[in-house]
């Protein structure tokens, strides 16, 4: 009776199915691919990632940003006039209400930089402590707008346009006519003028 040859034994561990390709050789068990990372959070103190608009802000902006049609026909849009505040003070109370007053702009979300202080009479403190480092160490203060910025009538022509200006009528009566509505055309959005009502009325007009 002739002999059968035994079959081999595996003793292998089972390693689940594999694929074997047309050659007959034993393919390696593919790797998992790893899924997408999740987003590191932001630092401390630092944003996270801008998110995009969506298209149809995207689009809005598109649309306003395209120039007016020029020529004959189109007109320059006007500067809109600032609103006015008038806060009763004395010349003598002048200056600390003026100081309340940017108090309160700051508190309310106001950055320094949008600020201008004008004194009619006495100069502010700051104003003349920082004059005593020379007028360009002073006005390169001015120029560098990242702070409240006190000057007096003056200087006031000089001083750049800001969104909110604050006049102190502290003295002078004779500089209110002329520093009133330059501080009003360096205004922003906001004028606030702390003085008598009726000084500031002739001057301004009888609707502030």
């Amino acid at each position: 009776m002739p002999l059968i040859p035994e079959e081999p034994q595996i003793h292998e561990k089972a390693q689940g199915p594999r694929a074997t390709p047309a050659s007959g050789r034993t393919a390696p068990t593919p790797r998992p691919v790893p899924g997408p990372r999740p987003a590191a959070p932001p630092r401390p103190g630092r944003p996270g990632p801008a998110r995009p608009a969506a298209p149809a802000q995207r689009a809005s902006r598109d649309t306003a940003a395209k120039p007016a049609p020029s020529g004959p026909a189109a007109a320059a849009p006007a500067r809109s006039a600032p609103q006015i505040q008038l806060i009763p003070a004395t010349p003598e109370g002048a200056l600390d209400a003026a100081e309340e007053a940017v108090d309160l702009l700051l508190d309310s979300g106001r950055t320094p930089g949008d600020v201008l202080v004008v004194t009619t009479g006495e100069p502010h403190p700051w104003a003349a402590h920082e004059l005593s480092f020379g007028d360009a160490a002073y006005w390169a203060q001015h120029d560098a707008g990242d702070d409240v910025f006190y000057t007096d009538a003056a200087a006031v022509d000089r001083a750049a346009s800001r969104a909110v200006v604050v006049v102190a009528l502290n003295g002078g009566d004779a500089a209110a006519a002329t520093v009133l509505p330059l501080a009003r055309s360096r205004a922003g959005t906001l004028l606030i003028v702390c003085g008598d009502p009726q000084r500031v009325n002739s001057v301004l007009g009888a609707g502030v």
